[in-house]
């Protein structure tokens, strides 16, 4: 399943459109925009933690776990402080956030504003399902199958041939340099944005 089908299904997108007073249609744009840098980010995690997709999911626990993804669901205003920590985890600092939303925005047309102020909920929505997952499917003699294919598989290059993801759309508009990670090259366009 694609990870944008996902958010439909379990209500992220109309959470979202009800949170920042948009349609359905411009929070989707949004987030279908975003999500190739934040899974890029999740991906670099594992590839740094030491205990690799077992140690994102630990850290994800740390962050709150699959609570993270009732925060946003649940009809109140979501606290965004968790999904923050996400991002400074995945993206080290703001200014990748900035840059992130103004990519999203040359590409969907929607205040970077906007997108800004969607990363860290989506970032929640996402980590949160994550640590769903991973709790279901981390047994020790697998080390994570079903959430390895799927991190893989959402930035269109799956582990163990997975197919399920994100295809050849975003993302790979994004990895400019063709390594199967968006994040390096959005955090090359920050590093230029710095000097």
């Amino acid at each position: 399943m694609q990870i944008m089908d996902m958010l439909e299904q379990m209500g992220g997108v109309q959470s979202m459109a009800r949170e920042f007073g948009v349609s359905e249609a411009q929070a989707a744009s949004g987030a279908a925009a975003l999500l190739p840098a934040i899974l890029g980010g999740f991906k670099k995690q594992t590839q740094a933690q030491p205990a690799g997709l077992e140690g994102l999911i630990g850290m994800l626990g740390g962050l709150g776990g699959g609570g993270l993804m009732d925060e946003v669901l649940a009809p109140q205003p979501t606290n965004v402080s968790p999904g923050n920590d996400i991002l400074g985890q995945i993206f080290g600092s703001r200014e990748v956030s900035r840059t992130v939303a103004q990519n999203a925005a040359g590409q969907t047309g929607l205040d970077p504003m906007l997108l800004k102020k969607m990363l860290p909920v989506l970032a929640m929505l996402v980590a949160g399902y994550m640590a769903r997952q991973g709790r279901a499917s981390t047994a020790p003699q697998t080390g994570g199958g079903g959430l390895a294919d799927m991190l893989g598989g959402m930035l269109g290059g799956g582990t163990q041939g997975s197919t399920t993801g994100g295809g050849p759309g975003l993302a790979s508009m994004l990895d400019l340099n063709g390594d199967g990670n968006p994040l390096d090259d959005i955090l090359g366009m920050a590093g230029k944005l710095l000097r």
